[in-house]
């Protein structure tokens, strides 16, 4: 048995750190998206962005939000503990000493693995809103607002749903994070864009709406790429687990349907714009992949290969009314993180109970970190 043990224990740790890679290669997705879709004469400013944003959250992840959205001790369901640095790993032995039936429940795996799959989820939402901000905020407070967001703001309502606070006790169900990474990432950049403003030439005061295309659409469609395959660790990890069959068969599930509503939203969003703008814009099919993927976040181990497309398709035609509406409202969003990440972010929540009438069961994803 102690032989098993250590197998699954080792099995489910690689697991984990290959998906966090995965996830964490999204980053570069992000970079590639964001540089493809602005101006030429921003392409630097937005890379170093994306690279500093990174490192950025990976510090104050390990400082202080980790231990916010995890923590050891809480106040109650809505204001977690605080503590600082990364306490002791998951270790082995802890895991070999436990006796009885209840020696292994299908979650154990390293504590520093665990982290470093969170952690790349943080910086994964501070990219939405560098995306969102782009051509306007400069670098530095930027980057000071990334501090807040990262060591802060995302652990706080982390720690909700995937913490164990309220939302989680309310029964609300996010299996990767549709609202928890995603509206919480768009939601900032909604803020920010308020702030900023629109960029000089967006708006005229006719009330005409001027395109300012981008720089370099195969870096952006290279972009959305690299994010769709990150997107498998993304979902596919969060099922935490792989060493039995029952787990190994529902990462498989929702790998397949991580990728056919990704194609659904494609499909979609290909449709909508020729009918609705009278033809196949690349940026919109572009963004159809990635409201697909949005879209099936929130619960893709349930439905079936079809109602998984069905449900990226719909995310696909969301999103092009969205960046339409938010256009003619003014708010000016070069890349269309908002309306990908956080309208499309909450029709992604709202798909849940269509596939899962039991948004309790905490097995479905992750609840809490063990």
């Amino acid at each position: 048995m102690e032989d098993i043990m250590n197998l699954r224990y080792a099995l489910d740790t690689f697991y984990f750190l290959v998906m966090g890679a995965f996830v964490m290669w999204m980053a570069a997705g992000f970079a590639m998206l964001e540089a493809g879709l602005v101006r030429a004469k921003n392409t630097t400013e937005i890379l170093t962005k994306n690279v500093a944003l990174y490192a950025i959250a990976c510090t104050m992840y390990m400082l202080v939000g980790y231990n916010i959205m995890y923590p050891a001790e809480v106040f109650n369901s809505v204001l977690p503990g605080l503590s600082f640095l990364l306490g002791s790993d998951h270790e082995v032995a802890s895991v070999l000493s436990v006796q009885g039936e209840a020696w292994y429940d299908g979650a154990y795996y390293s504590g520093r693995a665990d982290f470093f799959f969170q952690v790349v989820f943080v910086a994964t939402a501070m990219s939405i809103v560098s995306g969102a901000v782009a051509e306007r905020m400069k670098l530095w407070p930027f980057l000071a607002f990334c501090v807040i967001l990262t060591g802060f703001i995302y652990p706080l309502q982390g720690y909700w749903k995937w913490g164990g606070g309220f939302l989680d006790a309310l029964g609300f169900s996010d299996f990767a994070g549709s609202g928890v990474v995603h509206l919480t990432g768009a939601t900032a950049a909604l803020a920010g864009v308020i702030l900023v403003g629109a960029r000089k030439g967006k708006y005229s005061k006719d009330g005409k709406i001027n395109a300012l295309p981008g720089a370099n659409l195969p870096l952006a469609t290279l972009g959305t790429f690299i994010l769709w395959l990150g997107w498998f660790g993304f979902n596919g990890g969060s099922e935490l687990i792989i060493s039995n069959t029952g787990e190994a068969n529902a990462v498989a599930a929702i790998f397949v349907n991580t990728n056919t509503a990704a194609a659904g939203g494609v499909i979609a969003a290909l449709i909508t714009a020729r009918v609705v703008l009278g033809r196949a814009d690349l940026t919109m099919v572009l963004n159809g992949a990635l409201a697909g993927l949005v879209a099936i976040t929130a619960e893709p181990l349930t439905p079936s290969p079809l109602l998984a497309t069905l449900i990226g398709a719909v995310g696909g035609i969301i999103v092009i009314f969205s960046v339409l509406g938010l256009d003619r409202l003014r708010i000016d969003d070069p890349v269309g993180a908002i309306s990908v990440h956080g309208t499309v972010g909450i029709w992604g929540l709202l798909a849940v109970p269509l596939t899962n009438s039991d948004i309790n069961l905490s097995a479905l994803g992750r609840s809490t970190s063990e």
